[in-house]
Protein backbone atom coordinates (compact mmCIF):
# COMPACT_ATOMS: atom_id res chain seq x y z
CA UNK A 1 0.00 0.00 0.00
CA UNK A 2 0.90 3.51 -1.25
CA UNK A 3 0.11 6.55 1.18
CA UNK A 4 2.28 8.96 -0.89
CA UNK A 5 3.44 9.72 -4.17
CA UNK A 6 6.20 12.14 -4.14
CA UNK A 7 4.82 15.17 -2.29
CA UNK A 8 1.10 13.92 -2.66
CA UNK A 9 -0.66 12.04 0.22
CA UNK A 10 -2.86 9.99 -1.03
CA UNK A 11 -6.27 10.41 0.91
CA UNK A 12 -8.51 8.40 2.41
CA UNK A 13 -11.41 9.69 0.37
CA UNK A 14 -9.69 10.97 -3.23
CA UNK A 15 -10.17 12.80 -6.53
CA UNK A 16 -9.67 11.12 -10.10
CA UNK A 17 -10.14 13.09 -12.47
CA UNK A 18 -9.37 13.11 -16.87
CA UNK A 19 -7.71 15.70 -18.77
CA UNK A 20 -10.21 17.68 -19.26
CA UNK A 21 -11.94 17.58 -16.23
CA UNK A 22 -15.66 16.61 -17.71
CA UNK A 23 -15.39 12.79 -15.67
CA UNK A 24 -14.33 13.09 -12.08
CA UNK A 25 -14.47 9.80 -9.38
CA UNK A 26 -14.16 9.87 -6.06
CA UNK A 27 -11.75 6.80 -5.31
CA UNK A 28 -12.06 5.24 -1.54
CA UNK A 29 -8.67 4.77 -0.56
CA UNK A 30 -8.04 4.06 2.63
CA UNK A 31 -5.38 1.73 2.40
CA UNK A 32 -3.78 4.02 0.00
CA UNK A 33 -2.87 2.45 -3.55
CA UNK A 34 -2.91 -0.79 -3.01
CA UNK A 35 -1.31 -3.25 -6.04
CA UNK A 36 -0.72 -0.87 -8.64
CA UNK A 37 0.68 -2.75 -11.87
CA UNK A 38 0.77 -2.58 -15.52
CA UNK A 39 -0.47 -5.20 -18.05
CA UNK A 40 0.61 -6.62 -21.22
CA UNK A 41 -3.00 -7.73 -22.40
CA UNK A 42 -3.51 -6.18 -26.27
CA UNK A 43 -6.09 -2.67 -24.27
CA UNK A 44 -3.72 -2.05 -21.47
CA UNK A 45 -0.32 -2.47 -24.02
CA UNK A 46 -1.81 0.08 -25.96
CA UNK A 47 -2.92 2.41 -23.09
CA UNK A 48 0.22 2.45 -20.99
CA UNK A 49 -1.74 3.38 -17.94
CA UNK A 50 -1.15 2.09 -14.41
CA UNK A 51 -3.84 0.43 -12.60
CA UNK A 52 -4.74 -0.04 -9.20
CA UNK A 53 -8.33 -1.39 -7.49
CA UNK A 54 -10.78 -0.80 -5.41
CA UNK A 55 -14.07 -2.52 -5.02
CA UNK A 56 -16.98 -1.70 -7.10
CA UNK A 57 -18.46 0.50 -3.95
CA UNK A 58 -15.23 2.39 -3.45
CA UNK A 59 -15.74 4.39 -6.68
CA UNK A 60 -18.15 6.93 -6.68
CA UNK A 61 -18.99 9.74 -10.12
CA UNK A 62 -19.10 12.67 -8.98
CA UNK A 63 -19.55 14.83 -12.38
CA UNK A 64 -19.76 13.77 -15.94
CA UNK A 65 -21.41 10.50 -16.27
CA UNK A 66 -22.56 11.42 -19.55
CA UNK A 67 -19.46 12.28 -21.27
CA UNK A 68 -18.21 8.11 -19.88
CA UNK A 69 -17.82 5.92 -23.20
CA UNK A 70 -17.66 2.26 -22.77
CA UNK A 71 -15.49 -0.01 -23.99
CA UNK A 72 -15.58 -3.98 -24.69
CA UNK A 73 -13.56 -6.33 -26.54
CA UNK A 74 -12.95 -9.98 -26.99
CA UNK A 75 -15.44 -11.99 -23.84
CA UNK A 76 -16.98 -8.44 -23.46
CA UNK A 77 -16.64 -9.04 -19.66
CA UNK A 78 -14.50 -6.28 -18.87
CA UNK A 79 -16.16 -2.61 -19.06
CA UNK A 80 -13.46 -0.40 -20.25
CA UNK A 81 -14.53 3.65 -19.02
CA UNK A 82 -13.41 7.11 -21.10
CA UNK A 83 -14.18 10.49 -21.48
CA UNK A 84 -15.63 10.83 -24.94
CA UNK A 85 -14.26 14.45 -24.78
CA UNK A 86 -10.53 13.99 -24.12
CA UNK A 87 -10.48 10.27 -24.76
CA UNK A 88 -8.53 9.54 -21.02
CA UNK A 89 -9.37 6.22 -20.04
CA UNK A 90 -10.44 6.73 -16.04
CA UNK A 91 -11.57 3.20 -15.04
CA UNK A 92 -12.93 -0.21 -15.60
CA UNK A 93 -14.67 -2.74 -14.42
CA UNK A 94 -12.32 -6.30 -14.15
CA UNK A 95 -12.99 -9.36 -16.17
CA UNK A 96 -10.42 -11.19 -13.55
CA UNK A 97 -12.36 -9.71 -10.92
CA UNK A 98 -15.94 -8.46 -11.90
CA UNK A 99 -16.52 -7.13 -8.14
CA UNK A 100 -13.30 -4.21 -8.53
CA UNK A 101 -12.95 -1.61 -10.86
CA UNK A 102 -9.66 -0.67 -12.08
CA UNK A 103 -8.68 2.91 -12.08
CA UNK A 104 -5.79 4.75 -13.88
CA UNK A 105 -3.19 5.76 -10.96
CA UNK A 106 -2.22 8.43 -13.31
CA UNK A 107 -5.51 10.21 -12.84
CA UNK A 108 -5.30 10.45 -9.15
CA UNK A 109 -5.07 14.31 -8.40
CA UNK A 110 -1.98 15.56 -7.44
CA UNK A 111 -0.25 12.14 -8.17
CA UNK A 112 2.75 11.53 -11.35
CA UNK A 113 2.75 8.07 -11.43
CA UNK A 114 6.38 8.04 -12.98
CA UNK A 115 7.17 8.62 -9.04
CA UNK A 116 6.15 5.05 -8.11
CA UNK A 117 9.47 3.66 -9.93
CA UNK A 118 9.29 -0.01 -10.75
CA UNK A 119 5.81 -1.55 -11.37
CA UNK A 120 5.02 -5.52 -11.72
CA UNK A 121 3.38 -6.37 -15.13
CA UNK A 122 0.56 -9.01 -15.30
CA UNK A 123 0.22 -11.09 -17.89
CA UNK A 124 -2.52 -10.14 -19.22
CA UNK A 125 -1.81 -12.04 -23.04
CA UNK A 126 -2.29 -15.37 -20.59
CA UNK A 127 -5.28 -14.27 -18.39
CA UNK A 128 -6.62 -17.06 -16.67
CA UNK A 129 -10.26 -16.27 -17.56
CA UNK A 130 -8.98 -17.67 -21.27
CA UNK A 131 -8.25 -21.04 -20.38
Amino acid sequence: MIKQVGDTQIKPKHIASCHCGAVVLELSLPDGIVRPRRCNCSMCRRRGAIAASVPLSGLTILKGQDALRLYQFNTHTARHYFCGHCGIYTHHQRRSNPAEFGYNVGCLEGVDPYLLGEVPVCDGVNHPSDR
